[in-house]
């Protein structure tokens, strides 16, 4: 178990790849404080599963988007924690999507994207960065990016702006924070079978069309995701700081605009 005695935040723990990432997480040995935009059963469900596995489960709401809110999510979790422990992984999972043409991107659609997907994960990072520093201890910044924070999306403008920009303030921290022993890095997923993607599987021809692209012929798994988390959560990772895993099935170097 190679994460025994630590404690990671997960943000969008409540399904999809962020609820395999604190499963698996809580497997390896890591208590888990699951973030979520509000309280629900599937949240529940999570915290559930990490107690399954033997390790502690605290579940806080809010949304990342907002900074004051950003800021208590990660003051909950240190609080759940103390005093006997103290926050090592941030995990930032949570994102959001929205498709319209160029023409048509509203405002409202824009600053959804951007606050959650940047907005959030620089806010969370730096009330984790003060925590650690407080205590002169190094720790671990997991950003779930895209394969879009490098290729083109067409329709999906501010997801993959908002992205890039996650590329771009992972590289700048993991400078930044090495002397603090903070490591800083990205994991980029492809096409993962998750309910973000209920419509894409539900179109055959869309489906298809999409697995023509990636050499290895499916989908990823949440948990193959997960698995690479747990890398870089441990210290078989503590080399790596300032890059981007690519998780993708060769989709990246293999895409061909339809």
């Amino acid at each position: 178990m190679r994460l025994q005695g630590k404690t990671a935040l997960v943000t969008g723990g409540a399904g999809g790849i962020g609820r395999a990432i604190a499963l698996r997480l809580a497997q390896e040995g890591a208590d888990i404080v699951v973030a979520v935009h509000k309280l629900d059963a599937e949240s529940a469900e999570t915290a559930d599963g990490v107690r399954a596995a033997g390790r502690s489960a605290h579940v806080v709401a809010g949304d990342i988007g907002n900074v004051a809110q950003a800021f208590a999510i990660v003051d909950q979790a240190v609080a759940a924690v103390a005093p006997a422990g103290s926050l090592d992984i941030l995990v930032n999972n949570a994102g959001v999507e929205v498709r319209a043409p160029f023409a048509e991107v509203s405002e409202a659609d824009y600053d959804r994207v951007l606050d959650t997907n940047l907005k959030g994960p620089f806010f969370l990072t730096q009330q984790f960065v003060k925590h650690r520093l407080a205590r002169k201890l190094g720790g671990k910044v997991i950003n779930i990016s895209s394969v879009h924070e490098d290729l083109p999306f067409p329709h999906f403008t501010s997801y993959c702006a908002s992205k890039g920009g996650l590329r771009m303030m992972m590289r700048n921290l993991a400078i930044e924070l090495a002397p603090a022993g903070i490591t800083v890095n990205n994991i980029a997923p492809g096409a993962i079978q998750t309910p973000i993607n209920r419509k894409l599987m539900a179109d055959r021809a869309e489906l298809q069309a999409l697995l023509a692209n990636i050499p290895l012929g499916r989908l990823g798994q949440p948990d193959e995701v997960a698995g690479l988390v747990a890398y870089l959560a441990s210290a078989d990772a503590d080399y790596i700081t300032g890059t981007t895993l690519v998780i993708d099935g060769g989709l990246l170097w293999n895409y061909a605009e339809q």
